[in-house]
């Protein structure tokens, strides 16, 4: 009686793996985290795009809902994943997607409803000053000086007397830009782009998380053998 007490050693449960790591493994859980994230990566842009539309004259706003909906997406994929290199590898066309996104739609405008004009810069707010930030007063072709400004961020601004040719919103709603800066077409692209090499980093990572989760499955059921 005492000898086949001892020499029982076996722990209930052996080789039985908790079912939540049970259910992580299988091939349809693995397929709807892709298909989900999927349609995650294409949902953000769209909201994204949606938010620039809305309010094309704050673009700070579009901006900080994409930097985060990018974050989000790189944890989501880690998830997915494991692994941290897929991670890195869509930092690059995040760029694109983050772009696109907060471009396209108030280029799209500017080309529907701009009016094309030809102005000189008459002064430069950040002038002396050593700000990378310029408030550029424009003087139309009329002679008379524009009541909006052209905003233009870092270095290589136009100088003061220098010509450009502009377009503007005729409905006020979107900010001027240079005309040789408005291609929204190219937007679409590069949104377009970004995309579907995100489409392709995830589905890679549902594959290699899935067949990661068997393995690491197998080698627990080996183990507790």
């Amino acid at each position: 009686m005492s000898e086949a007490i001892h020499g029982s050693t076996t722990s209930p449960g052996t080789g039985h793996p908790p079912a939540s790591a049970r259910r992580s493994a299988r091939p349809l859980t693995g397929v709807g985290r892709t298909v989900a994230l999927v349609l995650y990566v294409w949902a953000a842009a769209a909201v994204v795009s949606g938010v620039s539309f809305l309010v094309p004259s704050a673009e700070w706003v579009a901006i900080s809902a994409g930097v985060v909906l990018c974050l989000l997406f790189g944890g989501l994929l880690h998830l997915l994943h494991r692994g941290i290199w897929l991670v890195l590898l869509a930092a690059v066309p995040a760029l694109f997607v983050l772009v696109g996104a907060v471009q396209y739609a108030p280029e799209l405008a500017l080309e529907r409803y701009g009016v094309r004009d030809s102005v000189v810069v008459a002064a430069d707010s950040a002038a002396g000053t050593g700000s990378k930030n310029h408030e550029l007063t424009l003087r139309g072709s009329d002679g008379r000086e524009l009541a909006e400004k052209l905003g233009y961020r870092g270095n290589g601004a136009p100088d003061v007397g220098e010509r450009l040719d502009i377009v503007r919103d005729a409905r006020g709603k979107v900010p001027m830009e240079q005309a040789d800066q408005v291609d929204a077409a190219g937007r679409l692209e590069e949104l377009i782009g970004g995309l579907v090499v995100w489409t392709l980093l995830v589905l890679m990572a549902g594959w290699r998380g899935h067949v990661a989760r068997r393995r690491d499955l197998e080698l627990y059921v080996g183990a507790r053998s």
